[in-house]
């Protein structure tokens, strides 16, 4: 146990049990591993440690006074600055909301904390969560821990950065258009989109179908351990599902099942180391048993991308836009152009309905294959990450040789935030020459989360994946 900040959490739990591990110590060695790397990787928007080590304490008690246990009983975890926690900064990421404090606590903190879970800090995030980076004027720049002169991606950027810098043992995040897969391919770490109404979100944004909350950890078990704790219907959400859905203990059984492989999902442009390393994944779940046949999706990505922000238009951007027209001249660039540019989209499409329009026919090819295939499995994004601090306003993304008209081109997310109820697990696929991973996305049917993470298992016994980054 002499690398405890990358201790996984299920492996905390049966050293706490067996008293060989305290509490006390795995936070204490988290908290350390913060002081020594947040300089440089800056993932943690507050830290909470002296209340997280008090916390420690008491579950401490808890294992060695006989009694029973809560799921997450003094594991650190990590929670997105987004999701507010009552009595504390709700500051958005921006100099707009420094002064504010959060009124009430997200659901998914509220079950974590019950759960024994200690938040002993939070995550930063990009202003107001519309970038698929994470850097902002009231917190700076994150960086990712594998490589310090990229992003860790975004807008789960410090969660993502929080787990491969070893600065937490579980975090949460958000995913709107690629927000917790995203992060999470860009840190060789495990995020999950539940789908649409398996995890509460707070209003209004629980009406977005676009919209989910969900769990990110190092390794398979660990972010099922997470997810089976934030699940369930809450009283403040009517879009959140009932009853409950959980992960089962025993993944990673994945003989006879049929996964479709789609090298691309249309026209994305697709950098050949990802490719090789999607490649790889493929080969490794038909080693693990699975009927693994390529498939052709056939969509075209500027269709998606009219879709995406055709909905942010009629929703996230004018919420962007509301503090823009106030607070215009403390924002960032990328924040005003967010706002700017998916209303000029949406414009140009027709609106909303037109945008639902558009969506239907996204998802029938997919809905096709998931009737034949019990999963699909693509790459995450199409480039091993974005340089860190830059906006992308005035610069174009290259990707594969082209240049693309608009960053979040890269990434091949946002169709699964079309299709919310389709769960995603994004899993580490490899490494490319730069030094950071890539990750795949397995994309299961329609509220199926159970598959995805045997799926996901199955991948990382065959092909398992460093967790530690050589460059901290």
């Amino acid at each position: 146990m002499t690398d405890l900040p990358y201790l996984p959490a299920t492996e905390a739990l049966r050293l706490f049990r067996s008293r060989e591990l305290s509490p006390v110590e795995l936070m204490t060695a988290v908290i350390d591993r913060a002081e020594a790397v947040e300089p440089q990787v800056n993932a943690l928007s507050e830290r909470i440690f002296e209340e997280a080590l008090l916390q420690a304490k008491q579950a401490e008690h808890a294992y060695r006074d006989g009694g029973t246990p809560r799921p997450l009983e003094g594991l650190p975890v990590a929670a997105k600055d987004e999701q507010p926690i009552a009595g504390r900064p709700a500051r958005s990421g921006s100099l707009a909301y420094a002064d504010h404090v959060a009124e009430v606590t997200h659901p998914v903190v509220e079950r974590i904390v019950a759960a024994g879970g200690i938040i002993h800090a939070r995550t930063t995030t990009p202003e107001f969560c519309c970038a698929g980076f994470t850097h902002s004027k009231l917190w700076g720049i994150t960086r990712n821990p594998w490589n310090l002169g990229y992003s860790p991606g975004g807008s789960s950027g410090g969660s993502g950065a929080a787990l491969a810098s070893g600065t937490a043992t579980l975090a949460t995040g958000s995913d709107i258009g690629g927000s917790i897969r995203i992060p999470a391919a860009n840190t060789g770490t495990v995020g999950y989109k539940p789908p649409y109404g398996r995890v509460p979100v707070m209003p209004p944004f629980n009406l977005d179908h676009y919209c989910h909350e969900g769990s990110m950890a190092r390794t398979v078990a660990d972010c099922a351990l997470l997810q089976n704790v934030i699940v369930g219907p809450h009283p403040h959400d009517v879009a959140s599902l009932r009853p409950a859905v959980h992960i089962p203990d025993r993944l990673g059984d994945v003989a006879g099942l049929r996964v479709a492989y789609a090298p691309n999902l249309g026209d994305w442009e697709i950098e050949p180391e990802i490719a090789a390393n999607t490649r790889a994944v493929a080969d490794a779940l038909r080693e693990a048993g699975a009927v693994v046949e390529e498939v052709e999706v056939g969509l075209r990505r500027a269709d998606v991308m009219r879709a995406t922000f055709t909905h942010f238009g009629a929703i996230f951007g004018p919420s962007v836009g509301q503090v823009v027209a106030e607070h215009g001249d403390t924002l960032t660039r990328y924040a005003v152009d967010f706002a700017a540019y998916s209303r000029t989209v949406s414009d140009e499409t027709g609106g909303f309905l037109a945008g639902l329009e558009m969506e239907a026919a996204i998802y029938a090819p997919i809905g096709e294959l998931l009737d034949r295939y019990d999963a699909l499995i693509c790459p995450t994004t199409g480039a091993p990450g974005l340089r860190a601090g830059e906006e992308y306003v005035d610069t174009k993304l290259t990707v594969n040789g082209v240049e693309l008209d608009h960053y979040m081109e890269y990434v091949l997310t946002t169709v699964f935030n079309i299709a919310s109820r389709c769960p995603v697990l994004n899993v580490p696929s490899g490494r490319a020459s730069n030094g950071m991973p890539t990750g795949v996305q397995i994309v299961g049917r329609g509220y199926d989360d159970a598959t995805v993470f045997h799926i996901g298992a199955a991948v990382e016994r065959v092909r398992p994946w460093a967790f530690r980054p050589e460059a901290l």
